[in-house]
């Protein structure tokens, strides 16, 4: 994994209270939360590895215009 810049916010005693982290990291922490949270429902497990496998879809606009939004 490449250096990120991580920024630290400590309290008036010098501990740390808080962390600053780029967006993008965050959004893959997220990303990867979210899977593990679906993972844990084998219903769920069964579908995405189904998704994962199809070599087939829909483009995201054609699924808009499908769903009319």
């Amino acid at each position: 994994m490449a250096q990120v810049d991580v920024e630290y916010v400590l309290d008036k005693h010098g501990r740390p209270k808080s962390v600053i982290i780029p967006l993008k990291l965050w959004q893959e922490i997220q990303s990867e939360r979210e899977t593990a949270y679906l993972l844990k429902s084998p219903a769920m497990k069964k579908r995405l590895l189904k998704a994962k496998q199809r070599s087939t879809g829909m483009s995201f606009e054609a699924a808009r215009e499908k769903l009319g939004i």
